[in-house]
């Protein structure tokens, strides 16, 4: 940018020994957020200022690397956090997240929060998601896949978010960064959705753009001290020490600026690497006008060099599969909304799976007990559709989406597995 046009966009990225102190990583932190002066000014007017952690997992299942928790944001990292907004705000603070692994695996004991000693030290209440109220709020500006999204009622009213997240991979969106950390913030059903809803495949992108235009997080910080390359979770994969913090006041610009740490274009798109199953969700944000990927647009000093180490996706599924997935459940989409009166008068209330034209599974609870890839059949290179079938249609499905993806595929000129009689 040039001097007569600022950046609106500020990143700081840091050096940070995955072997320092706690005040040693307090005093980087500080050094990444000092500058980021119009992140502290939304958080000095605020009163209420949540903080959403990747932090939830199975105690018994949490990996380690050099005595950092691999996947999970680490015990410095999160005191440095806390220690800073403690120092420069004087807001009500409270952490939140909604804790799927630990509800899948009948965790009641609170053990699957993994930073809850940490709250505890500096008073921060924890609140456990799926337990809050659970609003309905507007996308700001209208939104790309839905109008509207089901939020915590702690955070619909706090008056400022920050994302605290990981530098890792992902196997379903390449990287899983500031951005997607907000999904972590999805109400479950019966007042919400199931998690499969909007983790799925074409809608996820342009869901997690929404998200971000809705909580629009002040601050917005990447634990890359000791990381992971090749997917989200999992014992069999890559431990990476990085050794680097990335804080921004754009969760976009952040995230676009721990893309290209990690080694990654933060301007690439699906099929090129790390984006093997779906589209960029910051590709797709920039050319709606939420942030920026280009890194001449943001305001960005680092202390490292990229990429800080080597970073990868795991591609788990033929590319043709892959293919054909994301084509079928376009038209699977085009199908529900061109019959939706058909299947409406049926299924009214319903979470259904659609495939070829045909429901293979409804249920009112939207709690799906078998794989997708069972339901498929003699058809593995079909996708399942899954849509909630409301009269109404209160949550405003775009279903332009899916004309726009198959016009994508057509473009691109890619080949689909097709095994279709």
């Amino acid at each position: 940018m040039s001097p007569l046009s600022p950046s609106p966009y500020h990143v700081r990225a840091v050096h940070c020994d995955y072997r320092s102190s706690d005040e040693e990583v307090y005093q980087a932190l500080k050094r990444a957020t000092d500058p980021l002066a119009q992140a502290w000014e939304r958080l000095a007017r605020a009163r209420r200022i949540g903080i959403k952690f990747n932090q939830d997992w199975v105690h018994e299942r949490v990996v380690y690397h050099q005595g950092h928790r691999q996947q999970l944001v680490s015990d410095p990292v999160a005191r440095a956090v806390l220690r800073l907004l403690r120092e420069r705000t004087r807001a009500e603070l409270f952490a939140i997240d909604i804790g799927v692994e630990g509800l899948m695996n009948h965790v009641t004991d609170g053990s699957s929060t993994n930073l809850a000693h940490v709250f505890r030290e500096f008073d921060v209440p924890f609140i456990e998601g799926h337990t809050d109220a659970v609003d309905w709020v507007d996308v700001p500006g209208g939104g790309l896949m839905f109008d509207r999204y089901p939020v915590p009622h702690s955070c619909a009213e706090a008056d400022e978010i920050i994302s605290v997240q990981k530098l890792k991979n992902h196997q379903f969106m390449g990287i899983t960064l500031c951005l997607k950390n907000l999904f972590g913030l999805m109400p479950l059903q019966p007042h919400g959705r199931p998690r499969s809803y909007y983790h799925h495949l074409v809608r996820m992108p342009y869901m997690l753009v929404d998200l971000g235009r809705i909580y629009h997080p002040a601050l917005n910080i990447l634990d890359g001290l000791v990381t992971q390359a090749g997917a989200e979770w999992g014992p069999g994969n890559h431990p990476r020490i990085a050794n680097v913090l990335v804080a921004g006041d754009h969760v976009v610009a952040t995230d676009t600026c721990g893309a290209h740490l990690m080694g990654h274009d933060p301007q690439a798109d699906w099929l090129t690497p790390p984006f093997h199953r779906d589209r960029n969700a910051l590709l797709i944000a920039a050319r709606s006008g939420f942030g920026t990927v280009r890194l001449e647009e943001i305001d960005f000093q680092s202390e490292v060099t990229a990429p800080v180490a080597e970073f990868f996706a795991n591609a788990i599924d033929p590319q043709e599969m892959v293919v054909s997935w994301r084509r079928t459940t376009a038209e699977q989409g085009l199908y529900f909304r061109d019959h939706r009166r058909e299947l409406t008068a049926q299924y009214a209330g319903n979470y259904i799976l659609m495939q070829m034209g045909e429901v293979r599974w409804a249920d009112p609870s939207g709690v799906l007990r078998i794989s997708r890839r069972v339901l498929a059949g003699e058809h593995p290179e079909q996708a399942l559709f899954q849509k909630f079938v409301d009269p109404e249609e209160d949550e405003g499905e775009h279903f332009e989406v899916y004309e726009q993806t198959l016009k994508e595929i057509e473009a691109l000129g890619v080949q689909s597995s097709n095994t279709r009689p």
